[in-house]
């Protein structure tokens, strides 16, 4: 496909310390889970993704965990198309932390309506639960944000594993899309500021 036909779209995966957000985007680029945890800086992979026909080049942003002190930083909000906001469902306090974070991003963003995916990790550790699938889909609803349960490590290496971590991505870009006329540009829309 040309590269003028190709739809640019940022995407930051953001939430609580340990929820898996990197598990969850190294299972979707790479297709394996990795055991170890080592505390991320920050990283952007990039990967190409087809939605309804459309061929999307998507830059997924995997940052450093948030928690109630650290200052949700203004460049996960400009020149970004769109969220994952991941918990754990064993982190009653991290399923606490998405509202928070979403908050921050809509004061950053100035709209009440983000394209965003609320993600609930982990769901392999049934027995640590915490959180109940029906807490994540209110918490979406009120949000208007798309919602899913999701395991990076269960089914290693299969493709039901691919297609549910692959679901995550296209949910957000179903988002992006939703929010965005096809009459836009594919940029984000900037703020408007008058100076007088």
């Amino acid at each position: 496909m040309a590269a003028n036909t190709l739809r640019k779209r940022k995407i930051a995966v953001l939430g609580s310390r340990s929820v898996g957000k990197s598990s969850l985007i190294i299972q979707f680029i790479e297709n394996h889970f990795v055991e170890a945890y080592y505390p991320t800086i920050e990283s952007t992979f990039s990967k190409g993704v087809a939605y309804r026909g459309v061929e999307y080049d998507c830059d997924i942003i995997d940052t450093a965990g948030q928690d109630e002190y650290s200052i949700l930083n203004s460049k996960h909000a400009i020149g970004i198309h769109g969220y994952v906001l991941v918990y754990s469902v064993t982190s009653r306090r991290s399923f606490d932390m998405i509202k928070i974070v979403y908050d921050k991003i809509v004061d950053f963003c100035g709209k009440n309506d983000i394209p965003c995916v609320i993600v609930g990790a982990k769901t392999d550790l049934q027995a640590s639960r915490q959180v109940a699938p029906n807490e994540g889909e209110e918490l979406a609803k009120l949000n208007k944000a798309a919602w899913v349960e999701t395991s990076a490590k269960n089914n290693v290496n299969s493709s039901l594993c691919r297609l549910i971590t692959g679901k995550v991505f296209e949910l957000c870009l179903a988002e992006i899309e939703k929010r965005s006329p096809s009459s836009k540009t594919d940029q984000p829309e900037a703020s408007r500021c008058l100076i007088m």
